[in-house]
């Protein structure tokens, strides 16, 4: 039960440390300032939603989350199991290209070595978000998979909305910030999450 606490703990932890950041931004607005508050942003990311994640793997194992917390896992196994192995490999698939377009194009990486440029490339150019979103994809078919009501609603309303939040009160500030007019031009026309069906005009 400690490491649900804990977990639960940790996400609220990165929905008010993203809203300070997004504070220190608006307080603060230079470039200088949003490329520091961006390495924190990601600190706080890989320490409060992802190790906390890591950790419930193992102990005590995403089987066992209901039966912690007393509720019943989810009924539907075989339909809840071909749903999560479908979203988790479209997660991994966005993980995988949204990594290597931010390293090809962008000339850095998703954690510590922030990008140089706004990259428009391919899924970038459907959805301002492919990494998160291949995140949350991610996350929601391991907790199907798993058959964990507990895990899968966890992700739903808890980590999901506190990384959303995070994206839109503090992320989009940092990148107005670091690269200003074609960052506000590209985020005009692609959507913020949801791909848009229709290839869009790549930014010049």
């Amino acid at each position: 039960m400690a490491i649900i606490i804990f977990q639960c703990a940790a996400v609220f932890v990165f929905a008010v440390g993203s809203f300070v950041l997004g504070l220190w931004l608006r307080r603060s607005k230079t470039r200088e300032t949003a490329e520091r508050a961006s390495r924190f942003s990601h600190l706080m990311y890989w320490g409060l939603l992802v190790f906390p994640g890591i950790i419930g793997f193992f102990r005590p194992g995403l089987t066992h989350y209901d039966e912690l917390l007393g509720v019943p896992s989810l009924p539907f196994r075989l339909v809840d199991s071909i749903v999560g192995a479908v979203l988790l490999l479209v997660g991994l698939f966005l993980l995988i290209i949204t990594n290597t377009l931010l390293a090809k194009a962008g000339k850095g990486a998703a954690a510590f070595m922030l990008t140089k440029s706004v990259v428009v490339d391919r899924v970038y150019n459907f959805t301002r978000n492919p990494m998160s979103l291949g995140y949350y994809a991610a996350c929601v078919g391991v907790g199907l998979l798993a058959g964990s009501t507990s895990v899968t609603v966890g992700v739903i309303l808890g980590v999901i909305p506190a990384h959303v939040f995070n994206l839109k009160y503090f992320e989009e500030t940092e990148l107005d910030l670091r690269y200003g007019q074609p960052y506000r031009e590209y985020r005009q026309r692609v959507p913020f999450l949801i791909p848009n069906l229709v290839r869009s005009r790549a930014v010049s």
